[in-house]
């Protein structure tokens, strides 16, 4: 779980990322979950856009990939979330947390 101080930090990280994967209409097919396995993976902290149609289904579709992924919700605003993933090996050039380029 993450701390209160760590999603902090995180979400000022994330304030300059943009969506990396959209979900769509169509909810989580197999080709979006292996999409956002890699990009979490490669990336630790991303930002999803959820084009689904409420808030309840956007909190469904959250609630899947937390549950197939792992991962942790640092924040939802409207159809965006972060979501944090630590890797095993974490690749500084690629690495969301890692890289000095990010702001």
């Amino acid at each position: 779980m993450l701390n209160q101080k760590d999603k902090k930090r995180f979400r000022a990280i994330g304030h300059h990322l943009s969506p990396i994967v959209t979900i769509g209409d169509k909810g989580l097919s197999t080709r979006v979950v292996s999409e956002l396995a890699r990009a979490i993976r490669d990336h630790e902290l991303i930002k999803i856009k959820l084009l689904t149609g409420d808030r309840n289904e956007r909190n469904v579709t959250i609630a899947e990939i937390q549950q197939q992924l792992g991962i942790e919700v640092v924040q939802c605003i409207g159809k965006v979330a972060l979501i944090y993933k630590a890797a095993a090996k974490p690749d500084p050039a690629l690495s969301n947390l890692h890289r000095t380029d990010v702001f």
